[in-house]
Parts: C-alpha cells; structure tokens; sequence
C-alpha cells in the first residue's frame, strides 16, 4: 500500500466515523420537531396549521419568510421543513468533520470536503420528504418491509379503533437509516478520494 492510498483509507475511516457518528445526534437530537413532523407533507391542499402565534406549529423565521397570514400547500411546507432540517443536519457534519481534518491534518481537499458535504445533504434531503423513499422501496419491492410496524387504520374486530403506538421501530425508519448510512459512506469516499 502507497502512502497515499494508506492516507486515503484513514481519511476515508474517520471521515465515515464522524459523519456517522454526527449523523445520530443531527438526525435525532438537533432536528426540530416541526422539521420532523412537517418534512413529508404533500400535495397541492393548504396547509391547516398556524405559522405565528399561540399555537404556533412553524417557528417565527417561516412566518417571516412567507408571511404569516399567506396559506401555502402543504408540498411547500414540507419542502420548507425539509430544506431547515438538512441545514442544521450539514452544518452538523460539515462542522464535525471539519473539526477532525483540522485537528488531525487529515489528506482532505476542500472540493472533496464540499461534494462531500453536497452529496449528503442531496441525498438526505430526498430521502426525507418521505414519499421518494417510499416510492424506491416499492420499485424494489420492499413496499411491505417499509409498511412494516405502521400504525394501522381503521378499527378492529370489535369495531373500536386500532390503538397503535407509532414507534422507530418501523420499516419505513430501518430503510431511512440504511440509505442514509450508504450515502454517508458515498460521501466519506468521495471526501477522502477527491484531490482536485
């Protein structure tokens, strides 16, 4: 093995590590809970939640920037939840590992260390507005493996509603993980491997 290719392979392992490791607590603990609970909206009807004020659903910055007595479809406030989400998520990762290259000289390029950052945004932001991923599980037949844990609909023998627990513990959340895993991988190569 060539110095340049051992350099490459630490750069690649700890560029994984740390966009990994960062990826936890960016998906998890720093995104916000209307980010989470909006991310997915679709469709053309307006959106029936409040943008200021009491019962306030979107913070204060989404009001200014669309105004809060305009009524936007729901796709727009998805799209917008979305968009803040992957923002805090890449400021995450790219200060995380902008801390290790620094602090560890690591053989990074600032074009490998900006794809890098670029590839993993792109591609969390499409797996997170829900319905894409769903629609790649579904052309790979995996539609039942992502329905799998869902709350269900409807009511049960008795005729009283189902009570499920919506829990992580979902198909839809595993396939989320895993792509976004391989896409942290992609782009951990792309950062170690890119010299330009």
């Amino acid at each position: 093995m060539t110095p340049e290719n051992l350099s490459a392979a630490v750069t690649f392992a700890v560029v994984g590590l740390v966009m990994l490791f960062t990826h936890t607590v960016a998906d998890h603990w720093v995104q916000a809970s209307w980010q989470a609970n909006n991310k997915g909206l679709q469709g053309d009807e307006k959106w029936t939640g409040h943008l200021c004020g009491p019962k306030r659903e979107l913070p204060r910055w989404v009001g200014r920037l669309v105004g809060t007595e305009r009524e936007l479809p729901k796709k727009w406030v998805g799209r917008l939840a979305c968009a803040a989400h992957v923002v805090s998520y890449t400021f995450c990762t790219a200060l995380a590992v902008g801390a290790v290259w620094y602090k560890y000289g690591l053989h990074i390029t600032w074009t490998g260390f900006i794809l890098g950052q670029v590839i993993s945004a792109v591609t969390h932001y499409w797996a997170d507005r829900r319905f894409t991923l769903k629609g790649l599980a579904k052309k790979l037949g995996k539609e039942g493996f992502y329905a799998l844990g869902a709350p269900r609909t409807g009511e049960d023998k008795d005729g009283r509603p189902y009570d499920d627990n919506p829990s992580l513990g979902t198909g839809s959340y595993s396939l989320d993980q895993s792509y976004h895993m391989f896409w942290i991988m992609i782009a951990a190569i792309v950062t170690s491997l890119v010299a330009i």
